[in-house]
């Protein structure tokens, strides 16, 4: 089999100027870690589930992705993380949503898929469950950026004045995700988020959601996507791809294309990974850019934000 791995930290990337070119190269070296970090575990011959869980992390832990620390505030100024993770092999998945105290959130989320039931665990039991496996807690204030900050500030003045519409995707919301295929042909996806800047307290998007911002199966595809998760839920978004190549027989590039392209006709701005059975990978948006990252089969890792792919390094 072809091993493969892809990853995104968001679409609806920020312009340019906003950023000083040390911060879009430390966002770029971000990438190719978490990239090395999935990559080490599928080159040894390891499962497509660790090797997304390993992916996640690492962005989990980088400031310049909405998940974990770098994670949206809400419309109180606190932090609710959502994640999720599924296993194409056996369609085991966990997810946890609205939890205010859990490191790394995709790591609760696999510990609540090997545990097997529930699928989803929700706020203070989430909290509480990382906490009895043994998995990092830490307070609130952890998740906090000044960058996010001033997301946060920004948004409310564009409540007050009328504008909230307005906002670029990159001011609103971002989210963080792997797809993987094993030696053995098995695939996997993982999804991790803050939500989006000023949310309501409880909101939830898509990316807990299996299905939605988050699906893997063997034989078809492993999506996670990235967007407004309200969207992703309506139309299914993961499932909608693994379906369009099961019953459709469409190419993994003819599934996701058609999906965005029906997204993109009601001016939602999204994005995706996914991967295929053969180890085929696609990375399309249709949002000025999108944090993106993939390993091409000789070991050689490509990121990028916008337009430009470039090449970075040996995995």
């Amino acid at each position: 089999m072809t091993l493969a791995l892809a990853i995104h930290g968001g679409c609806g990337t920020l312009p340019k100027a906003e950023m000083t070119e040390a911060e879009w190269a430390q966002a770029r070296s971000d990438l190719a870690s978490a990239l090395r970090a999935g990559w080490a575990i599928l080159n040894k011959g390891g499962a497509a589930v660790d090797a997304v869980e390993a992916a996640v992390r690492v962005m989990e832990d980088s400031p310049h992705f909405n998940a974990g620390h770098g994670s949206a505030f809400n419309t109180e100024g606190e932090h609710e993380l959502d994640a999720s993770i599924m296993d194409g092999a056996t369609l085991a998945a966990g997810a946890i949503c609205g939890a205010k105290r859990i490191r790394n959130p995709i790591v609760a989320a696999k510990a609540l898929m090997l545990r097997g039931d529930p699928v989803l665990l929700a706020g203070s039991a989430a909290d509480d469950f990382a906490e009895h496996e043994g998995v990092d807690t830490v307070e609130n204030e952890h998740f906090s950026t000044e960058r996010r900050r001033k997301n946060l500030a920004s948004m409310k003045l564009r409540e007050i004045v009328g504008t909230a519409a307005e906002a670029s995707e990159a001011e609103k919301h971002g989210t963080v995700g792997a797809v993987a295929c094993d030696a053995q042909g098995h695939l996997a996806a993982a999804t991790s988020t803050g939500g989006y800047t000023n949310k309501p307290v409880g909101r939830v998007g898509d990316s807990p959601i299996i299905g939605a911002g988050t699906y893997a199966r063997d034989g078809r595809c492993a999506v996670s996507g990235t967007g407004k998760g309200e969207y992703f839920i309506r139309y299914c978004v993961g499932h909608e791809i693994a379906s369009l190549i099961a019953y459709k027989g469409l190419s993994l590039e003819a599934a996701t294309d058609a999906v965005l392209a029906e997204l993109s006709e009601h001016k939602i701005g999204a994005g995706l990974v996914a991967v295929d059975a053969e180890g085929g990978i696609v990375a399309p948006y249709n949002t000025k850019g999108m944090y993106r990252g993939w390993v091409t089969e000789d070991g050689l890792i490509h990121v990028a934000t916008h337009d430009h792919v470039e090449l970075a390094g040996q995995a």
